[in-house]
């Protein structure tokens, strides 16, 4: 198995994508807008990748945090509230806000489990700063590290009673970025101690299943290399100071903060201790560079994604009834 994460072009696997990802044996796939169309189309794509890897429990991939950042849209599916809603809510009632993003993490779970969507990229636990690019800000669950914890607790807690798995991000926080990463590199001045803020959501949830890094560059940390592909940060702020020993996927690593080609970007982080590489676009060239430039996964990474992927414990629920529940608490506001 390579530790990757690959995209697909469109809402069928198409034959060349079938005959590469057999052999290549990804780790696991990432679904986007062009992969959603229905719920009988995205119920059939899921199928075909969990008969092609061979594994019921693949990972498959989405991002479907809510507001602007949903790969299913509506009228199929319905729309979810992004973090701000739940940062409004505990303004005046904390423990109601906590109980509306659980029934809204299992309402999302739900949702995607019926169309076999078994990993999603959310909650992002970045504090927001007041310089915070609007890329990452309008996202966000709050300014506070603790309220952002709970919330992104309650979320994380919520998606895996649907039976999903949370991917929290953008480790070890994108929230002093003034700049957005899919098109630039952010690079932070603050230093070790102010720090401390931001990492502090990541430490307090050290045990969630996945996270995803950020393409920034903490000058107090690593100036030469943004934390995707710093051994330094993955290794002693990541994995020391956080504490997180789940399985660590890259952010996209066709976000323009990085440079290089896509095999090289994919190894560096590989080397610098990321578990998995995230590769979005479905371009048949740039995989099958990165598959010629990547080992098989260590037992590591494997050992990783086993308890990922069992960390789910899913319990009855209805979408409709969580929705409205969420509704009911957020109308508190």
């Amino acid at each position: 198995m390579k530790p990757v994460i690959f995209g697909l072009s469109g809402p069928v696997l198409t034959a060349d994508e079938a005959a590469f990802f057999r052999d290549a044996d990804p780790l696991g796939y990432i679904l986007f807008g062009r992969n959603c169309v229905d719920r009988a189309q995205m119920r059939a794509l899921t199928d075909s990748l969990r008969a092609l890897s061979g594994r019921d429990d693949v990972p498959i991939l989405i991002d479907q945090e809510g507001g602007r950042v949903a790969r299913m849209q509506p009228p199929e599916w319905p729309a979810f509230p992004a973090g701000p809603a739940f940062d409004a809510l505990y303004e005046v009632a904390p423990s109601s806000a906590i109980e509306a993003a659980r029934a809204n993490g299992q309402a999302l779970a739900l949702m995607l489990g019926e169309v076999g969507v078994n990993v999603n990229c959310a909650p992002l636990l970045d504090v927001r700063m007041p310089e915070t690019t609007p890329a990452v800000g309008g996202r966000t669950f709050g300014s506070e590290p603790m309220r952002v914890a709970a919330l992104g607790r309650a979320m994380l807690d919520g998606m895996a009673k649907g039976g999903v798995v949370g991917v929290v991000k953008h480790m070890p926080g994108h929230g002093r970025g003034v700049v957005d990463s899919h098109y630039e590199l952010p690079v932070v001045d603050a230093d070790d101690a102010a720090l401390e803020r931001d990492i502090a959501p990541f430490r307090t949830l050290k045990d969630a299943p996945m996270a995803m890094t950020c393409h920034v560059v903490f000058k107090a940390w690593d100036a030469d290399n943004p934390a995707t592909l710093s051994p330094t940060v993955i290794r002693d702020v990541i994995r020391g100071r956080i504490g997180f020993d789940g399985l660590l996927m890259t952010d996209d690593i066709d976000m323009k903060a990085l440079t290089g080609t896509a095999g090289e970007k994919a190894a560096q982080a590989i080397a610098a201790g990321c578990d998995v590489a995230l590769d979005c676009w479905a371009r048949m060239g740039e995989m099958e560079e990165i598959v010629g430039r990547l080992g098989d996964a260590p037992p590591v990474t494997l050992a990783r994604l086993q308890r990922a992927m069992a960390s789910v414990r899913p319990e009855a629920g209805e979408m409709d009834a969580l929705i409205a529940k969420r509704e009911e608490l957020l109308a508190l506001a």
